[in-house]
């Protein structure tokens, strides 16, 4: 059988390309996953590759499993020999198997970024440095993107332009001091160690780089310097290297990515071979021809031209609404009646935005109306408190110096241990300097200890800190002989956690959360100890938000632009298509800004497969300013055929939409089902914003925007009492006042 049949001839010959570097350019839905499985397949099946020397990377999690059961089917008993994973993940298995000869300790956990934020603060107090004044979170950033450029705190102190970035390198210094003190790694150190780890020993990058005879790495533009550096170490020997990606959809400078990686790739690799993937299976030709209209005018791109065998489709909907309330309303009237009609389910459409903070407006206009929905990055499963207090426990069992863990835990359930008691404890223990772990098991080993007895402690908190250290001593000698859920019984029943949980507010709640936490620990019970608690830590700390997306729940989906890579929907609504939003203001100086704003745009568009809808807001507050903005510049680019307003829409569709316009409250009036009398022959008066005006059924108003249509005109009016209405000015019947 052919395993490549089923493909096109380019995605043929990106496939079968398999000798030395290939760079796949893959628009959006053009099968570049279904591309990189059957090239991996062909590796095995055809060249008879050893599974084991193949390595494939993904951004995702959810994009890595996905190749994994794509691959089953097509090379079933092959799949778990071959390394496919996040770089986090695929860095992280590393650096436990090699990472001693750079002197990490293989039971090292991995602090996401509410761990990282709290070591910062810590750090920053003990350093006198005022969080107030610098905020952690910007601190953090430096810290990580110093990282994302291989700079050590050291090196980072060495080109430190202004005082700012001295204060990230004072902190630098201190937060990666306190890393090693608890023996943890954040996101970043997962990769920067491991080109450390590379550098340092040959004989390590050797072996990686016999082992591996093939790499592919997937979403290549999104790469950042790191990533890049790792690629070219490990394919250094072989040079079959094969990058797949995007220019168009390069959307994360924000995280270091940088789209020169992609775009100078055949510089580094002068003898790569470059196969372009431009036909669509995902979007219609209206979809299409809209998102290359607004990407054609950036400059840091290579040019494709994208097409598909698809139907032409409906023009994309630019509707203007007045106000964000009111875009929210039409988003939801709208969806409802795509439901109605049977057009679309809930699940099947998505409302994507630039920002967190407009999904606050769109999440009330939801719940007022009783409409399902799930909101991407909400409060994630595992950044629930109960849920992170149990891993915290989890965390500290498998390595007693994770101090973040130790100090989230130590009082929850209450114990009696207070701020004044942890800072005492926090004291002693560097004037000792031992970890505040061991400080710990010196008080309640005093007869093994007996220099210990000289100690700030009363014998009431003696005793305390001994109970706690020997739960957590018990805990961890069981760890090494209980599986995964044993072990979890065993800690929620022993801390007395599932009493404490049942006993707290929304009790019950918490408890089934955490019920469902020892669903995802069921996965590894098979696993030896403490293999399965290493496995399940990694795991738990790797997740990212899209990788918990549930998409079989028939809701829809709120999600900003930026999450929403990698995802498609029949029908997309991209809300808030103003200048200031979409393109963000702080584009606006910045032209390699500005052209990403557009590709942010890009992006969403052609996240649909049906229909798109643009919609802007004449006046908006968000984040407590109010302000007029002009529709985005990039609805401009888009030529007039293939975009339609309500005036233009099928009748049916007209109605609704202006029903949705004149919403007030909790009622909405349709205008057509109460027009002003129109007398035959009646001058229709010429208007313009500012204008007072009189309608039969309305009252008073105010015109707030007129817009030309076809054979007619669009008028907005703000009216007394009656709220915003959007009307035909032939059909209305409005009377200019004075």
């Amino acid at each position: 059988m052919d395993i490549l049949a089923e493909l096109n001839p380019a995605q043929r010959e990106a496939a079968e390309a398999i000798g030395g570097p290939v760079l796949i350019l893959a628009g959006p839905g053009s099968g570049k996953t279904r591309v990189i499985t059957h090239r991996v397949a062909y590796l095995i099946k055809v060249c008879r590759v050893n599974p084991r020397r193949i390595m494939a990377v993904t951004f995702t999690n959810k994009a890595a499993n996905e190749m994994k059961e794509r691959l089953e089917q097509l090379v079933s008993g092959s799949v778990t020999e071959i390394t496919i994973g996040t770089f986090h993940a695929i860095c992280a298995r590393i650096l436990r198997q090699d990472g001693k000869a750079i002197n990490i300790n293989p039971r090292f956990v991995i602090y996401d970024a509410a761990d990282q934020l709290s070591l910062i603060k810590r750090g920053m107090q003990e350093i006198n440095i005022d969080p107030k004044q610098y905020t952690p979170g910007a601190v953090a950033a430096g810290i990580s993107a110093a990282k994302s450029q291989l700079l050590t705190p050291k090196e980072y102190t060495k080109r430190g332009r202004n005082y700012f970035e001295e204060i990230i390198s004072r902190t630098y210094e201190r937060y990666q001091q306190l890393l090693e003190e608890s023996n943890a790694l954040d996101f970043d150190d997962l990769l920067m160690k491991t080109v450390r780890l590379f550098r340092k020993s040959e004989q390590v990058l050797s072996s990686y780089q016999s082992r591996y005879l093939h790499i592919l790495v997937d979403e290549f533009q999104d790469t950042n310097t790191v990533q890049y550096e790792l690629v070219k170490l490990l394919a250094d020997k072989h040079r079959n290297i094969c990058v797949v990606g995007d220019p168009d959809q390069s959307i994360y400078s924000w995280r270091s990515a940088d789209l020169r990686n992609i775009l100078s790739f055949e510089k580094d690799y002068p003898d790569a071979k470059m196969v372009i993937l431009e036909q669509n299976y995902r979007s219609t030709g209206m979809i299409l021809d809209t998102a290359s209209s607004v990407i054609s005018a950036n400059e840091q791109r290579k040019p494709k031209e994208l097409w598909t065998e698809n139907e032409a489709g409906e023009p994309i909907r630019v509707v203007e609404t007045y106000t964000e309330q009111e875009e929210a309303r039409f988003v939801v009237s709208e969806i409802e009646r795509l439901v109605d009609l049977g057009e679309a389910r809930l699940g099947e459409c998505a409302v994507m935005y630039r920002t967190n903070a407009q999904s606050r407006v769109i999440e009330e206009a939801f719940v007022r109306y009783g409409t399902p929905y799930k909101l991407v990055a909400g409060t994630r499963f595992y950044e629930r408190r109960e849920i992170k207090d149990i891993i915290a426990y989890f965390r500290l069992v498998h390595n007693p110096q994770d101090v973040i863990s130790l100090l989230r835990i130590i009082n929850i359930p209450g114990r009696g241990i207070g701020q004044q008691t942890l800072t005492k404890l926090s004291d002693w223990a560097k004037s000792k300097d031992i970890s505040q772990i061991e400080a710990l098991r010196l008080l309640a080993e005093p007869k093994e200890h007996p220099e210990a007895s000289q100690h700030p402690f009363s014998s009431r908190t003696v005793r305390i800190l001994a109970d706690f250290w020997n739960l957590i001593d018990g805990l961890t000698t069981s760890s090494r002989m209980l599986d995964l859920v044993a072990l979890f019984d065993l800690i929620v029943g022993a801390s007395g956690y599932q009493q404490y949980i049942l006993s707290g507010p929304d009790g019950e709640e918490r408890w089934e959360n955490i019920l469902e936490f020892r669903s995802v620990a069921q996965e590894y019970r098979d696993l030896s100890p403490p293999d399965g608690l290493t496995a399940f830590l990694e795991k738990v700390s790797l997740v990212s938000d899209v990788d918990s997306l549930d998409e079989t729940t028939d809701r829809v989906t709120l999600i900003t632009l930026h999450q929403a890579k990698g995802l498609e929907f029949p029908i997309v609504f991209i809300v808030g298509m103003e200048e200031r939003l979409l393109p963000h203001f702080r584009s606006f100086d910045d032209p390699a800004q500005m052209e990403e704003e557009r590709r942010l745009c890009y992006v969403g568009i052609t996240r649909a497969k049906r229909q798109v809808y643009l919609v802007y807001a004449f006046r908006r507050t968000l984040m407590g300013s109010n302000a007029v903005n002009r529709p985005s510049r990039f609805l401009d680019d888009i030529p007039q055929h293939l975009t339609s307003s309500p005036s233009s829409w099928r009748e049916d569709d007209r109605q609704i939409a202006e029903a949705v316009y004149s919403w007030n409250g909790n009622t909405s009036t349709s205008i057509d089902s109460e027009p002003s009398p129109v007398v035959a022959g009646q001058p229709v008066p010429e208007l313009k914003a500012g204008d007072h005006v009189s309608h039969t059924h309305f009252g008073q108003g105010v015109v707030v925007n007129c817009k030309d249509v076809t054979d007619d005109q669009e008028v907005v009016v703000a009216f007394d009492g009656q709220g915003v209405k959007r009307l035909l000015l032939s059909l209305a019947g409005l009377e200019k006042t004075e």
